[in-house]
C-alpha cells in the first residue's frame, strides 16, 4: 500500500512539473489577437478533453455567435458533444484596460480575468463544469494563440484542488 501511495505521489509530482505557457514567453509572430474583433460574428470550433495520462475523454464541436458593442463582448457558445449531449454557455466579457479583460458566465465562480499580449490571450477562471454525471469544480488556465487572421488555437489547462487533471484543446475558425 505504501508503494502505491509513493507511486501516486510521484506521478502527481511529475504532472505538476510539466511545462506550461507563461505571460513572459517570447511572442512567435507580429500578429495581434484582438478578441473583440476575432470573436465578433460567427466562429466554429472543434476540440477535445484529455486527462493527465493523455487519454481523450470527450470531443465536441462549438458554434459561437459573438457581438461586440464597443464595451462588452458577448459570446453565445453552443456545444455539441460526441456523446450526444449539448450545452450552452454565454460569456459577457468587458475590457478593463488596454490589454486586460474580465468576464462572467453561468457556472463561473467569481470573475474570469484575461490578459492580451501580442498574438496571445490568457484567460483564467474557476467554473462548475457540467459533466455527464453532474458538475465538476475546476480551475481553467486558457491560452489562446492567433495562428492566422481566421484561426485561433486554444490550450486550456485544468486543475482541481491545485492538481492537474487534464487539458482541453480547441481550434477556432472565423466564419467570413
Amino acid at each position: 500500500m505504501r508503494l502505491i501511495a509513493m507511486m501516486c505521489a510521484l506521478v502527481l509530482g511529475l504532472a505538476a512539473c510539466t511545462g506550461k505557457p507563461d505571460g513572459d514567453d517570447p511572442l512567435l509572430s507580429d500578429r495581434v489577437l484582438k478578441i473583440e474583433q476575432f470573436f465578433d460574428g460567427r466562429v466554429l470550433a472543434s476540440g477535445q478533453f484529455q486527462d493527465t495520462f493523455g487519454t481523450v475523454r470527450r470531443r465536441f464541436d462549438v458554434v459561437i455567435d459573438g457581438t461586440w458593442d464597443g464595451q462588452t463582448l458577448t459570446l453565445v457558445e453552443d456545444f455539441d458533444y460526441a456523446d450526444g449531449t449539448e450545452e450552452r454557455r454565454i460569456w459577457r466579457m468587458t475590457r478593463t484596460g488596454p490589454d486586460t479583460w474580465t468576464g462572467r458566465a453561468d457556472g463561473v465562480i467569481g470573475t474570469a480575468k484575461g490578459v492580451a499580449r501580442g498574438d496571445t490571450f490568457n484567460w483564467v477562471y474557476r467554473i462548475d463544469l457540467p459533466v455527464p454525471d453532474g458538475t465538476l469544480r475546476v480551475d481553467f488556465n486558457d491560452w489562446l494563440w492567433m495562428l492566422s487572421d481566421t484561426r485561433v488555437y486554444n490550450r486550456a489547462y485544468m486543475k482541481k484542488y491545485g492538481v492537474d487533471i487534464g487539458e482541453v484543446q480547441i481550434t477556432f475558425d472565423k466564419v467570413r
